[in-house]
């Protein structure tokens, strides 16, 4: 590869360059919009923000008993001994994708035992390297055996070896809505933050147990038509919440591996709020 676009993409990394200019300047190396597009996508596939062989982490696919049968899941935990809180990563609607696998590895630095469920489990899982076939596949899933699955990850990490018994869940777009549901069905939930997800109905509000950290993007008009019922209803419940939301942004704004959405301060500043939120609930 030219040495020329592996500097670039280094300085587009390490916030040297934003994302107008990185692209701005790769398509001129390589000639069109779309070329760009397509490098980019290779070059982030291989730029993992902490590798799958960190030598601070312990990493493995395991399973769990969930309402489908057994379900697949990505863990990672810190060498170190001794027992962690716990905490969810819920993929979004392409599946248990290496970019999520990537967060539960930054998740478990932080000092979490992090598990990443694959939705697709009951269909074999997510198929690797074809993320259209996977938001395919996501269309097929039954609604609330899916939800059951999740659920069934907090008394999983509540009841795992390595787990204080202290429970979070996090997750994204597809996963922020099921990260709200899982709220809502699971009594033992200590915290959750749902990432731009879709809101539960307001009637399930009362249920939730857990207090919740909330995540929006300015730009994200479909999503943020809920916020108004779902702040109402989680006030009129005295459930502790917090509501964020980060102009400028456009919905998936976490997401690093596509750069279309990429928002790098606003998903800089929603982790370091996570974090803080988790270490709070689950650490104390």
């Amino acid at each position: 590869m030219d040495q020329k676009v592996v500097d670039l993409y280094r300085e587009f990394r390490e916030g040297i360059l934003d994302r107008r200019e990185f692209f701005t300047k790769l398509t001129v190396l390589v000639g069109s919009m779309a070329a760009a597009y397509s490098l980019f996508a290779v070059l982030d596939a291989k730029a993992d923000v902490v590798a799958e062989d960190d030598p601070r982490l312990e990493t493995e696919m395991v399973t769990y008993p969930g309402a489908t049968g057994d379900v697949m899941a990505y863990l990672a935990r810190p060498r170190e001994e001794g027992k962690k809180p716990a905490v969810i990563i819920i993929h979004e609607n392409r599946g248990l994708q290496p970019h999520i696998k990537d967060v539960t590895r930054r998740m478990a630095l932080e000092g979490f035992l992090a598990v990443a469920p694959d939705a697709l489990s009951p269909l074999g899982g997510t198929p690797e390297n074809d993320a259209d076939s996977a938001r395919t596949k996501m269309r097929e899933l039954d609604g609330e055996s899916t939800q059951k699955n999740f659920v069934a990850a907090v008394e999983y990490l509540k009841t795992h070896p390595l787990s204080t018994g202290k429970v979070g869940c996090t997750g994204f777009c597809w996963g922020g809505g099921m990260t709200n549901q899982v709220a809502v069905h699971a009594p033992d939930l200590v915290a959750a933050v749902p990432y731009y997800g879709r809101q539960p109905e307001v009637e399930d509000v009362p249920k939730i147990k857990a207090s919740i950290l909330a995540h929006y993007a300015g730009d994200d008009e479909r999503i943020n038509a809920g916020i108004p019922a779902f702040e109402k209803a989680l006030k009129e419940a005295g459930i502790e919440y917090t509501v964020y939301i980060y102009e400028g942004a456009k919905h998936a704004f976490n997401n690093d591996a596509n750069p279309e959405r990429y928002h790098k301060e606003a998903a800089e500043l929603a982790w370091q709020r996570t974090i803080a939120f988790f270490k709070d609930k689950l650490k104390t």
